[in-house]
Order: structure tokens, then C-alpha cells, then sequence
């Protein structure tokens, strides 16, 4: 006991007389106290790294459902940097650092609302993408349609073609000639004959414009090369329209195209060699 006494009465004698070592001393029970402080922030911190870690799995599973969000979490990213910077800064004040964590609660109440209005505008987008299928397919079933009616259409004027120019030659030649669809290369010519010494080539169109006269005289030139068999000495270029448009039915006649409607020629029948 007499020795622990000595030390006791040093250590009292130092702290009474030695400044350094009494300022040494402070120092060791302040630093207690600095842990016993920093111990607190560290459990606030904890805490508020496990709440912040809820957020990212909720933000996880968001970012599965919608593109959009991706923005919003960048700017999460973003304000989450921040946060960091400040509880740097917040660890030499505990009552700033709770004033942020109040900020970022509310910061995450504006996130739930974003993500609310975003599920609702992908509802709106997903019954929009909903009406333009139905419209599509609307519009592929009209088009059907049409394509339908227009293949009716074009075998109904080539029939008419047919009895128009058939009365027409019995009337001015005397011969009642029978006519066939030819396929020539993948080319179809809507009406073909030969008679005596003539061959006629014939296109039905609703419309007559000077496009096609380019494409009957191709089918003619393609006849010849490939079934020459099929000319005669004559050749009667016919075109049997509902309506001519423009200038056509004058080209026509400058190329010798015998250009026919149901009721009337529009350009004379000029049969060439």
C-alpha cells in the first residue's frame, strides 16, 4: 500500500505542479468522451445506411418496370453523392445531420410520388400502344379490302374490255375474234388475240394515263423476243379505259393505239406492220 500511496502522491504532485502533464491528461479524458460522441453519430449513420439501402432495393425493382426511371435514380445517385459530402460535414454537428436526414425523408416522399406518376403514364401508354394496334389492324383489314375490290375491279374491265373490242372488230373487220390473258416472263398481258392476219395486245385500266402506253409497248417488244409465235403481219395496240387522263389518249394516237371506252374511241383503230 505504501508504494501505490507514493505513486498517488506523485501523480497529484505532477498534476499540481507539471502543466504538460496536466494538459496530457485532459487530453486522454476528453478523447474518451469524443468516442463515447462518435460512437452515437456512427449508430446514426447505421442506421441511416440501412434505410438508405431499402430505398435502392425498392429503386431495383423499379427500374425492371420502367425506362423512365432510370432518370430519376441517376438524380438519386446524384443527391445521394451530396448526401455523403454532407455527413462528412455533419459529423462535427449531430443536429445538422439529423435536419439532412429530415430532407432526404423528404426527398424519398418526391421519389414515390415521381414513381406513382410514372406507373400512371405507363398505364396511358400501354391502352395507347393498345388503340394503335386496333387501329393497325383496322387499317390491314381495309386494305384487304381494297386490294380485294380492285383485283374484282380489274377482272371486271377486262371482261368488258373483252366484249367491247370484240363488237368493235366484228363491226369494222368482220371478225369476232376470242381473247386469253397471256403471261409472259412474270409479264401479264390483260388481252390477247390473232386472227387472220392480224394480233392484237390489249391493256384494261381504270385509269388511262401515258405510263402505260410505255408499258404496252414494252409487252408488245417483249411478245416479239419471246413468243415470236405469237405475231401476225398486223398489229392492233389497244388500251380499253373507263377514264383517260390528260394528254394520253393524244400520245396514244400519235403511237397508233386504238384507245377505247365502254361507249365510245377515243383514238381511231390504226392496225401497223
Amino acid at each position: 500500500m505504501g508504494v501505490e500511496d507514493d505513486i498517488k502522491r506523485r501523480l497529484l504532485d505532477m498534476l499540481e505542479k507539471d502543466p504538460e502533464f496536466r494538459y496530457a491528461v485532459a487530453g486522454i479524458l476528453g478523447m474518451s468522451q469524443t468516442r463515447d460522441q462518435l460512437s452515437g453519430i456512427s449508430k446514426s449513420i447505421e442506421k441511416l445506411s440501412e434505410n438508405q439501402e431499402k430505398l435502392w432495393l425498392e429503386v431495383k425493382s423499379l427500374r425492371e418496370n420502367q425506362e423512365k426511371l432510370w432518370l430519376e435514380v441517376k438524380s438519386l445517385r446524384e443527391n445521394q453523392e451530396k448526401l455523403w459530402l454532407e455527413v462528412k460535414s455533419l459529423r462535427e454537428n449531430q443536429e445538422k445531420l439529423w435536419l439532412e436526414v429530415k430532407s432526404l425523408r423528404e426527398n424519398q416522399e418526391k421519389l414515390w410520388l415521381e414513381v406513382k406518376s410514372l406507373r400512371e403514364n405507363q398505364e396511358k401508354l400501354w391502352l395507347e400502344v393498345k388503340s394503335l394496334r386496333e387501329n393497325q389492324e383496322k387499317a390491314e383489314r381495309d386494305i384487304r379490302d381494297i386490294k380485294t375490290t380492285l383485283q374484282r375491279l380489274t377482272l371486271s374491265e377486262e371482261e368488258e374490255a373483252g366484249e367491247v373490242l370484240a363488237a368493235k372488230l366484228e363491226e369494222k373487220l368482220g371478225v369476232r375474234p376470242v381473247f386469253t390473258r397471256l403471261f409472259i416472263d412474270s409479264k401479264e398481258v390483260d388481252l390477247y388475240s390473232a386472227f387472220d392476219d392480224y394480233w392484237l395486245v390489249c391493256e384494261a385500266t381504270v385509269r388511262f394515263g401515258s405510263s402505260m402506253i410505255d408499258e404496252l409497248n414494252q409487252k408488245v417488244e417483249l411478245i416479239k423476243r419471246s413468243r415470236p409465235d405469237l405475231v401476225r403481219p398486223k398489229l392492233i395496240k389497244a388500251v380499253y379505259t373507263i377514264i383517260s387522263v390528260g394528254d394520253a389518249a393524244k400520245k396514244a394516237e400519235e403511237q397508233n393505239i386504238w384507245v377505247l371506252t365502254w361507249k365510245e374511241e377515243l383514238t381511231p383503230l390504226k392496225p401497223t406492220t
